[in-house]
């Protein structure tokens, strides 16, 4: 999950989604207990506050479908979001193989009439291309191993970290192009949330040159699901992510939070 215009909780654009993409990708990494293609399902809920004002909700949910994975993520607005039109909802397919997680379609719709801020990339394995349009630039170009899109990152995330792997970076498509973003681990805090005052362990993640840093309050008691999500710039806190809701699927049986 970068923050576009004014409304970073409204936007997938390159910048609103990779905002999103960083705040959810380590920090949902483990929302479920995965090891390779054993993940199970989950649905988070999370409060996004902007400049310290409520805009809006965002849930995001992981569902197993006929072999393979859907990750979906929806945004309503709320507060002083109200006054944007946009909901953006983006969804992507994947599969998790011996080698990681590959992406099979990715998604986004900003929920306007316009195609500006919209997504449809179709990755190819065995002929090894992404082909799609992503925000109205036309897309076909190799594809690179492990390369991933706005969502699938954050499951790529969640099945090295169960295999006993610390990867320091992903790649992203980005339009027609490639981009790298790197990931690290801070420190440890005790937050108090709607669902607990629980330990967390603190990541961030940060594009190459970029003066945004992404960090991600997760719990290990909860699988490492988020607690907190916040991106700043430099000192200035520009957005955060708070948990509200956490339903997990674990060893077959729902698990709500």
């Amino acid at each position: 999950m970068r923050v576009a215009r004014q409304t970073p909780w409204a936007s997938p654009t390159p910048r609103g989604r990779r905002a999103v993409s960083a705040g959810l990708t380590l920090a949902l990494m483990l929302a479920a207990r995965v090891y390779g293609a054993e993940l199970e399902p989950f649905e988070a809920s999370y409060a996004w506050s902007w400049k310290g004002m409520t805009v809006a909700v965002s849930t995001v949910k992981l569902e197993k479908d006929q072999g393979q994975w859907r990750y979906r993520s929806h945004s309503s607005p709320r507060g002083i979001g109200k006054v944007f039109a946009e909901r953006p909802v983006m969804e992507s397919t994947l599969r998790v193989t011996p080698d990681g997680v590959q992406p099979i379609s990715y998604r986004a719709d900003d929920g306007t009439s316009s195609t500006k801020r919209d997504a449809q990339l179709d990755f190819d394995w065995e002929h090894g291309r992404v082909t799609g349009v992503y925000e109205d630039v036309p897309v076909n170009m190799p594809l690179q191993p492990g390369i991933q899109d706005d969502l699938s990152i954050q499951i790529a995330l969640m099945v090295e970290l169960l295999r006993g792997h610390t990867p320091d970076r992903f790649q992203l498509v980005d339009k027609n192009q490639v981009r790298e973003y790197q990931y690290s681990r801070e420190a440890s805090a005790k937050l108090h949330t709607a669902i607990g005052d629980l330990d967390t362990v603190i990541y961030k993640a940060q594009k190459a040159g970029s003066p945004r840093i992404t960090r991600f309050w997760c719990a290990p008691s909860l699988g490492f699901v988020p607690l907190r999500i916040e991106q700043r710039r430099e000192d200035d806190v520009q957005w955060t992510m708070q948990i509200e809701k956490l339903q997990r699927q674990v060893l077959g049986s729902v698990t709500p939070n």
